[in-house]
């Protein structure tokens, strides 16, 4: 060991966040992963290239830290000794720029390769016992970019679905409507639209996840903000490949007699809240039926507020469709790394009482 890494091993030391991540995931299973998608040349000096590993390292830690830029991310890993330490660093190591980071974003989101990143690293929590699929929650969320159109619009409004109100023919007409609309205006997101949602105007995208009992992000699929939140729901369903005889809950939104099909093809255990329909009002074992559900997906909803909170989500990074599906999913990354430590102890803690219980 060399003295500068002697040196930042010692001032690193009470820095615990990387070193667990270290601890729960194989870096070089999602480096196989990484290179089936960008496959680093050599540098203008004739040097080699940055590894693909490295920069996905640096995009999390700018997650980490609250969705810095690519340039901030530049900046502390040039300065945090334990981001250099978890990249891989040394002291004398060069750091890759801002355009590394873009360029190799810019190349996975091409060719869907966070995907796979997700599904590699999941994989990894799933072996640790951390991911428990016998329950799983399906939603969305709307994620606003501040590239939206300026001064007065004519530009075609959906409004958020009404789960009491909303009914097949209007979500058809919903998903019709926004493939109508052009928007040119320069510096405006084109792919974004507009949705009404609680009385309040956004315009952007949407997010709709689904996420295990402990609101781990299984997957994600990202569509215009006025798309129907249970658009995407067989795609969602086919997309995580859940095991058999687990049970799916959504608010009631999701209810439909395609749905419900859906669910039994595929031998799972349908958690849809019942709707009420003209002339036909819940019975008493429905309503109770739909606290329960109600009192199970609470952590769907932790997750979007986490996502929020510790990355600032809910705001597009970048433009377009598939670049703010690429933030999603890296958002969705670094939210269950982040809570997978604690997770584990919880883990821990829980079998050491079973067993002095027992």
């Amino acid at each position: 060991m060399s003295f500068s890494d002697a040196y930042v091993q010692k001032r690193t030391a009470k820095n615990v966040f990387y070193t667990n991540i270290d601890k729960i995931i194989d870096w070089k299973l999602v480096d196989n992963e990484i290179v089936k998608f960008y496959k680093p040349g050599k540098s203008a000096t004739g040097n080699p290239a940055y590894s693909g590993l490295l920069l996905f390292k640096m995009l999390l830690i700018g997650i980490w830290n609250g969705g810095l830029s690519d340039r901030d991310v530049e900046e502390m890993v040039c300065e945090n000794l334990s981001a250099m330490r978890f990249c891989g660093l040394q002291l004398e190591s060069s750091v890759p720029d801002h355009s590394c980071l873009s360029r190799f974003r810019t190349a996975l989101t091409k060719d869907n390769g966070f995907e796979a990143l997700l599904t590699c690293i999941n994989q990894q929590l799933d072996n640790h016992g951390i991911i428990i699929k016998s329950g799983v929650k399906i939603d969305a969320s709307i994620t606003d970019t501040l590239r939206k159109p300026k001064g007065k619009t004519t530009y075609q409004i959906a409004e958020d679905r009404k789960e009491d109100e909303v009914i097949e023919s209007e979500k058809e007409k919903q998903s019709a409507d926004l493939k109508i609309v052009k928007i040119n205006s320069k510096g405006v997101d084109d792919e974004g639209r507009w949705v009404l949602k609680g009385g309040k105007m956004h315009f952007g995208y949407k997010k709709h996840v689904v996420t295990d009992e402990n609101g781990l992000v299984l997957s994600v699929i990202t569509t215009a903000a006025n798309e129907h939140d249970s658009v995407c729901f067989e795609e969602l369903i086919d997309k995580t490949k859940l095991p058999s005889k687990t049970r799916v809950l959504t608010d009631k939104a999701y209810k439909s007699a395609n749905h419900d099909k859906v669910l039994i093809d595929r031998k799972l255990k349908n958690g849809i809240q019942y709707k009420a329909v003209r002339n036909k009002p819940l019975t008493e074992k429905q309503k109770k039926f739909n606290r329960l559900v109600s009192k199970c997906r609470y952590t769907v909803e932790r997750t979007f507020g986490g996502i929020s909170k510790w990355f600032t989500g809910g705001i597009a990074k970048y433009v377009g469709k598939s670049k703010t599906h690429t933030q999603h999913i890296l958002e969705s990354i670094s939210y269950n790394l982040k809570r997978s430590p604690r997770l584990i102890i919880d883990m821990e803690i829980n079998r050491k009482v079973n067993y002095l219980t027992a």
